[in-house]
């Protein structure tokens, strides 16, 4: 199954234009019932707002968005064009703007809103689900900085810490770079330490 990208967790930006205060915030979210929950909270907690404007993609599912009265494709669609062009499925974002008295015209909102939904995607932070092989090491502590910095060059991330007279890691790992990885950890430490492939698993990792 072919991997895609998620928000790894919940993400918040504010910023002012023109004394207009923009709030962004951006959610996975696993089907469109969760996403509209979300964008019902959202309009509840800010209802003393002028807008409220949302939009999300779902993988294998529908995209949708909305301007919630700002002029039409001001907002929703470039909301939903940042997510787009970051490859990110499974997502919700809602933006929050409380109106400062100055008009920005549609060139300004176009922008303020994709700032908006760029700040929070990028304070969300990313996650890949893909096929993973969960791997697992253990080194002494002198090696542990090191060989992390080694897994995440391949492409991978540490997915649990055990410390203990050595640190063991558990590592999910692209099945393309293992090969690589493990000849790599086998240099390192001078044949001290292997690399133990666990078997595959299809799940979201943070990159």
């Amino acid at each position: 199954m072919k991997g895609y990208f998620i928000p790894a967790g919940p993400g918040e930006a504010e910023f002012t234009e023109k004394r207009s205060r923009f709030l962004g915030h951006v959610r996975p979210a696993a089907s469109e019932e969760e996403a509209r929950a979300f964008i019902d909270r959202m309009k509840k907690q800010y209802y003393d707002a002028r807008h409220n404007c949302w939009c999300y993609r779902l993988k294998d599912g529908p995209e949708r968005y909305s301007d919630d009265g700002e002029p039409q494709g001001s907002a929703g669609l470039p909301m939903l064009e940042v997510l787009r062009k970051a490859e990110v499925s499974n997502a919700v974002c809602v933006v929050t703007r409380y109106f400062g008295g100055v008009l920005l015209g549609t060139g300004g909102l176009l922008r303020a809103y994709t700032k908006s939904a760029g700040d929070a995607l990028r304070a969300a932070g990313l996650a890949q689900v893909r096929p993973w092989v969960q791997a697992e090491l253990s080194c002494p502590y002198g090696l542990f900085e090191r060989l992390r910095q080694e897994i995440a060059a391949a492409g991978g991330a540490v997915e649990d810490l055990d410390y203990a007279a050595d640190v063991t890691i558990r590592a999910l790992v692209p099945e393309e770079s293992l090969e690589g990885l493990a000849r790599r950890v086998t240099e390192l430490s001078g044949g001290g330490v292997a690399l133990r492939p666990l078997g595959q698993v299809f799940k979201a990792a943070a990159v």
